[in-house]
């Protein structure tokens, strides 16, 4: 079989499992409106109208309009691009740097691997919310730093997930065979463990991009990400929730869209690691024929 055809079954494999279609259709519609918004809002979110303020839904105003009278659904728009942005980029950091130094620990072995490990103990130590505090005051709130403390706590986690990966097949014939032909450990790690892991990075991506969206949305609700003008789905959360009783809707609109957002995350995540997970596909196999 050619690996045409080998990617081909895999994706249709992997697009017949429905949580998997669901995650994806709902994602891929959040992620299409926030990139519209870069170019199109139904109204301009920078321009203040006092005398619209706290309309209900209409047909100029499909969502209502918040306390300055900025349509909600433009609002929205806008702060789930702040959020994807943040956390996609705090996930790339992540995945760029702690992917490497997982694989090389597994390859190496030895005192590169202990210190490997116990930087990824320490990095856990500090969860986002302490390194937004830590780094927030030396430089000052915004989305950037939350992008760095969200992109630090992701470091570790790859870290694990391809060290762990690597030392499961890294016994395997094949890399005996690349380290008697000359291979030395740096190519092993990335032209023969790394496209073999690539189903558990892709898949552990999505579970942390969800993670990454929220961690956005409580570090700017506490005021240590997005600060205005700009605008994120945390910090409407943070700027309704005096108004709550009066206004609720002013926040279950943002919080149901976080939920949303991060629901669909999930279950690509999940859709993925059942299609992509050998070992899962064989169970389910088994299941069925029991």
């Amino acid at each position: 079989m050619s690996k045409i055809e080998k990617r081909e079954n895999i994706f249709k494999k992997a697009w017949g499992h429905l949580s998997l279609r669901i995650g994806l259709i709902g994602s891929i519609i959040f992620a299409l409106l926030a990139i519209i918004s870069i170019f199109w809002t139904p109204h301009d979110i920078t321009l203040l109208n006092i005398s619209n303020r706290f309309l209900g839904p209409s047909s100029t105003h499909w969502l209502g309009t918040d306390f300055f009278g900025r349509d909600m659904l433009s609002m929205l728009m806008s702060g789930a691009l702040t959020s994807f942005i943040v956390a996609l980029i705090a996930v790339s950091i992540g995945l760029l740097i702690g992917t490497p130094l997982g694989l090389l620990a597994a390859s190496y072995g030895g005192i590169f691997e202990w210190l490997v490990l116990k930087g990824n103990d320490f990095l856990f130590a500090f969860p986002a919310i302490i390194s937004a505090i830590i780094i927030t005051a030396i430089f000052g709130p915004s989305a950037i730093n939350a992008i760095i403390a969200i992109g630090i706590f992701n470091i570790p986690v790859f870290a694990r997930v391809s060290r762990g990966g690597a030392l499961s097949i890294i016994s395997n014939d094949y890399i005996a065979a690349a380290r008697l032909s000359g291979r030395n450990n740096f190519n092993i790690a990335f032209v023969h463990i790394l496209p073999n892991i690539a189903s558990l990075l892709i898949v552990q991506s999505s579970v942390q991009l969800s993670l990454g969206i929220l961690a956005e949305a409580g570090l700017s609700y506490v005021g240590l990400g997005t600060q205005p003008p700009a605008t994120s789905l945390g910090l409407m959360l943070k700027e309704s929730q005096s108004l709550f009783l009066l206004h609720p809707m002013l926040a279950i609109l943002p919080g149901l869209t976080i939920i949303a957002i991060v629901l669909f995350l999930n279950l690509a995540g999940d859709g993925l690691r059942d299609a992509l997970d050998p070992r899962l596909a064989k169970q389910g196999a088994l299941d069925s024929a029991g």
